[in-house]
């Protein structure tokens, strides 16, 4: 493999730089070549192929280069390519991704694809991250299968597949109860100090905007990063949001008037009309500190991770907070921004939005993802076990 002087190289096919094109990676040899269905030489131009797929899903895409950038750097420092991929090696990557050694070469901090210190991990992968992983492999190996560039599938030779590739659970988790959201809302309500600049009356806006719009209405962070002041549209006297979702799929949301109001302090603060028009199908609706750009899906991530840092910090030393909240900061420390999506959907859900309504309004295909935001059944079935006591419990 052709590493760097300090790390593994990215993949080429992938728009960024080499590997060897003497590794047995870079090479699938003549007789994949022969055999195959797609334009491909080499391994990472096969997974190149596999990822044009996705190239309408910008985040999937992302997402899915990320793991098959993983496991072609993996097989070209064992001198092995896709073909050679069997129910051993593939115990063997597991146990790679729970601790990528060494870490000078594997682990580091963000940096440009680029960049000579660029690294394919910022750290081990959670249980839950290796799970996704492999399912995500699991889909490419089965494409490379029916293109004709690998003879077999190895994840189907996993005796325990189900277990290890299952990333469902019976019910989301990752979400913010709704009186530690109350406290955080609380919080990000409090406004800058006397004297505060215009960046941080700035900063406090736009935070309010950013997590207003998240709660009110669900959406990811690229279609936060992609809306624009005319997807809200009045319609009769109701206002939508029109957004491009995920899969390029069309759809129209109710705007709740919280979020009319939010929307409307943040144009005022920018100098602009309450209430947005046709015309500004330009104007980003999320904007960079000089009040014109937008913001990208990275400095969205940051901003908010970021912010749910400062909360837990605050919320840890705050001597006012109730104690069943208090011992909620790790919550908020753990937080990422899908957990604002997840937490606007169970709430909604909570508040007793009707199932068909809650699935339109977090454009799901499918009603059973989005049942398993529903935690009245649960919190019912607690109710009745509490009553099976011991009859004399000193």
């Amino acid at each position: 493999m052709a590493d760097s002087e300090t790390g593994p190289q990215a993949i080429t096919s992938l728009d960024v730089t080499h590997l060897d094109e003497a590794s047995p990676t870079a090479r699938q040899g003549a007789l994949a070549t022969r055999l195959s269905r797609i334009a491909a030489t080499t391994d990472a131009e096969a997974v190149g192929r596999w990822l044009e797929e996705y190239r309408a899903t910008p985040q999937t895409f992302r997402a899915y280069r990320k793991e098959g950038e993983r496991l072609l750097l993996w097989l070209a420092e064992r001198d092995m390519r896709l073909a050679d991929l069997d129910r051993q090696a593939l115990q063997a990557f597991e146990a790679f991704l729970t601790d990528p050694q060494p870490a000078s070469r594997w682990i580091g901090p963000p940096r440009g694809r680029s960049h000579p210190a660029w690294r394919p991990f910022r750290g081990p992968l959670s249980a839950a991250s290796r799970r996704q992983s492999l399912t995500i492999l699991q889909g490419l190996c089965s494409w490379l299968v029916e293109a004709g560039w690998i003879d077999h599938n190895p994840f189907r030779l996993m005796r325990d597949k189900r277990r290890r590739l299952d990333n469902r659970q019976p019910g989301i988790e990752r979400y913010l109860e709704r009186p530690l959201w109350q406290w955080f809302w609380g919080w990000l309500n409090r406004p800058p100090e006397e004297g505060a600049t215009l960046r941080e009356w700035r900063l406090w806006q736009r935070r309010r905007l950013v997590f207003g719009f998240g709660y009110l209405l669900a959406p990811r962070i690229r279609e936060m990063t992609d809306a624009r002041m005319a997807d809200f549209q009045c319609r009769e006297g109701l206002w939508w949001w029109q957004v491009v979702g995920k899969g390029g799929k069309l759809a129209r949301i109710p705007v709740p008037e919280d979020m009319m109001t939010l929307l409307g302090r943040w144009r005022a603060h920018l100098g602009l009309p309450s209430r947005p028009d046709a015309g500004e199908e330009d104007a980003p609706v999320i904007r960079a500190l000089d009040g014109t750009r937008g913001v990208g899906d990275n400095q969205l991530y940051r901003l908010i991770k970021a912010t749910f840092a400062r909360a837990a910090e605050a919320l840890a030393a705050d001597p006012e907070a109730p104690e069943a909240v208090a011992r909620l900061a790790g919550r908020l420390a753990e937080a990422t921004p899908h957990w604002l999506r997840h937490t606007a959907i169970t709430h909604q859900a909570q508040a007793g939005v009707e199932l068909r309504y809650l699935a339109r309004t977090a454009r799901h295909s499918r009603l059973d993802t989005t049942a398993r935001y529903l935690h009245a059944e649960a919190e019912e079935w607690q109710r009745q076990i509490g009553a099976h006591r011991l009859s004399d419990m000193p």
